[in-house]
């Protein structure tokens, strides 16, 4: 499979389980997918392979310098590794936002935002969510 194929299976799998978070988060489908953590599971095996493919093909890898890092985005599959990456802490992130929910019952209206900004924007999306808990918490 060439890196290409799997940065669009990686999407592809990402998605549904972010719009089961978004839509259907007390599904049991949805429960038992964030619970076992079954597609996080799947990109870390997807990004070891990757991670290992671009140390194989381009050396150690520097994250001493900025100038270093963008020197490993220049190979194909390091991209590919750091792109794996961010999907699946940032579905690591939704999940346990979920989690966090539970018990914290914030209206579904309020945690979609929260959760497809942290889809779309990762760090912005968790913040968003540390605000309205803050906010929650403070007024309880």
């Amino acid at each position: 499979m060439t890196p290409t194929e799997v940065f669009s299976i990686a999407g592809m799998i990402v998605m549904p389980m972010w719009i089961l978070m978004i839509l259907l988060p007390k599904w049991k489908v949805t429960q038992f997918l964030s619970e076992y953590k079954v597609i996080p599971i799947l990109l870390s095996l997807v990004y070891v392979i990757y991670i290992i493919k671009a140390i194989i093909i381009g050396g150690p890898m520097d994250f001493g310098s900025l100038a270093s890092v963008m020197q490993l985005f220049t190979e194909e599959h390091a991209v590919l590794a750091g792109w794996i990456h961010y999907l699946a802490f940032d579905l690591l992130i939704g999940i346990w936002m979920l989690n966090e929910n539970k018990k914290l019952k914030i209206h579904q209206l309020i945690m979609a935002p929260c959760l497809f900004a942290t889809f779309m924007f990762g760090p912005a999306g968790f913040l968003l969510f540390i605000l309205i808990r803050t906010f929650k918490q403070k007024k309880s």
